[in-house]
């Protein structure tokens, strides 16, 4: 109970989260889409003092090579789907592609910096995925699976808001930390959580994968992004 009051603490200091729309991970490709706009959704990645990727894109890549890391296969075409939209992943190549052809020599320099320096991060990110799916594969069974089946019914209700599903995971983790004692950091173990959520869900209802997935980065974003920025940047 102490850690979540701590959790929604945190959520009202302006440096974790800023007020107002909740931002989607994806970035969904429309038939309409040119390159360069492609091209623009990946140097957004770009962190804004520096090389390297955004807190977002952070996120994002934590929590799909987490699932990516999972055994479980019933939501792998839906994962291998998702990974298609990621921008950090789909478009850094088709944005160096973009600023060949254009023949900028000062922004072709500047994406490739920015591509050597995001995909050694990638590498880092990914690696911190795989070892907290091996964390998570010791806490796997402690999950409730009537907890699984009401977030996932939760999440089903088109009629919900983010901040509504960012609040029904809060309220399952919570739920979780009660009854779960553990000698790991608070952090570490309310991150842990979130993703094996993320996974059962998604295990539960592949069609919710984009969803879940959707809440678990934002939910991240919102109360463990200093975390997750300490955890890539060590």
């Amino acid at each position: 109970a102490g850690v979540m009051m701590a959790l929604w603490a945190a959520r009202g200091r302006p440096e974790e989260h800023s007020a107002g729309s909740v931002r989607s991970p994806l970035g969904h490709r429309e038939p309409g889409v040119s390159r360069s706009c492609r091209a623009a959704q990946a140097m957004d990645c770009e962190v804004s003092n520096g090389s390297g990727l955004r807190d977002e894109c952070i996120t994002n890549l934590l929590v799909f090579g987490f699932l990516q890391s999972c055994s479980d296969n019933s939501f792998r075409r839906e994962l291998d789907a998702l990974g298609r939209e990621l921008p950090v992943l789909a478009t850094q190549w088709e944005a160096y592609d973009e600023l060949q052809t254009d023949g900028n020599r000062s922004s072709h320099s500047r994406m490739v910096r920015i591509e050597a320096d995001s995909e050694s991060q990638e590498d880092v990110i990914r690696n911190i995925a795989r070892h907290l799916a091996q964390v998570g594969d010791s806490m796997d069974r402690s999950i409730p699976p009537g907890l699984v089946n009401g977030l996932a019914l939760q999440l089903r209700n088109t009629s919900r808001s983010e901040e509504d599903r960012n609040r029904d995971l809060a309220t399952a983790l919570e739920q979780l930390l009660q009854a779960y004692p553990t000698d790991m950091e608070k952090e570490k173990t309310m991150l842990v959580l979130a993703l094996l959520l993320a996974k059962k869900v998604a295990s539960h209802t592949p069609s919710l994968l984009r969803d879940v997935f959707q809440t678990t980065v934002n939910f991240i974003n919102q109360n463990l992004r200093a975390y997750v920025r300490s955890l890539a940047r060590n």
